[in-house]
């Protein structure tokens, strides 16, 4: 039931999202209050070290295994808008399941080994931001907020060399959350008539629950009609926490397509 409770959520959250799709956005001078939703699809990769009760892991789930790792990725953003001002509510749910030949030291960095990792991870993401519009004929949007992410990580080790694990297996699993304060820029580049390049960045976390965090996202938008737009582009998503044996140094990754829904 826990499992269905956080896919529908995750659903009816990202139902919305990431302001790719935001080219035509209000003008600044418009005091009527203007919403702008985006669902997407979120071919997510992970890059990184993974840590769960004291064992670390390499995880690379690439781009060209995407397909056969990716069980379910959403993401999505809903814009209010009024005037200069404008709140983001951005959220993601990806769930990732994948195995490969990978490495590992045991905990305190004691003893390595290498076998099969299979790594099951759950990734709910959400953010709450506020932007100020400081440029018109081209938006600047300047943004902060704080982002709040949940994991669910569960580890399948099996070694073939080395004697690190007692039988050669170990089964890890590890939940945490946390939140991350991030300040952050948007900027919207039309270069045709319903064409746009639109460029999202933030930076964050500073000691308060992630060491460091970061995030980029790059993207084409197409306005084909008043309502309606369509977007694609790539997404890097940086987070470097550690919390009491647990460690989540990782890079997730990948390609997006979007639909942009003004009203």
């Amino acid at each position: 039931m826990c499992n269905v409770v956080r896919i529908v959520t995750g659903c009816l959250t990202t139902i919305a999202m990431l302001s790719m799709s935001g080219a035509r956005a209000a003008d600044a001078g418009d005091d009527r209050w203007q919403f702008q939703l985006t669902p997407y699809l979120f071919a997510a990769g992970l890059d990184g070290r993974l840590g769960v009760r004291g064992v670390e892991a390499d995880v690379d789930v690439g781009f060209d295994d995407i397909l056969d790792q990716l069980d379910m990725a959403l993401m999505g953003l809903i814009e209010a808008r009024r005037g200069r001002w404008g709140i983001l509510l951005d959220g993601l749910y990806t769930e990732l399941e994948g195995g490969a030949s990978r490495s590992w030291q045991g905990p305190g960095g004691i003893g390595s080994a290498t076998g099969t990792l299979e790594v099951t991870t759950t990734m709910q993401v959400y953010q709450l931001a506020a932007a100020y519009r400081i440029g018109e004929r081209i938006p600047i949007d300047l943004i902060g907020g704080a982002r709040y992410t949940e994991l669910d990580n569960d580890m399948d080790l099996t070694v073939t060399t080395g004697g690190l694990l007692p039988g050669g297996v170990r089964s890890l699993s590890a939940n945490e959350s946390w939140w991350d304060p991030v300040v952050g820029a948007r900027v919207i580049i039309p270069f045709a008539e319903r064409w746009a390049v639109a460029l999202y960045g933030d930076v964050g976390g500073f000691g308060v629950g992630s060491d460091s965090t970061y995030q980029a996202i790059g993207g084409v938008v197409w306005q084909f009609s008043k309502r309606f737009s369509a977007s694609a582009g790539y997404r890097y998503l940086y987070q470097d926490f550690e919390d009491d044996g647990f460690v989540w140094d990782i890079a997730m990754h990948g390609p997006f397509l979007g639909l942009g829904i003004r009203f």
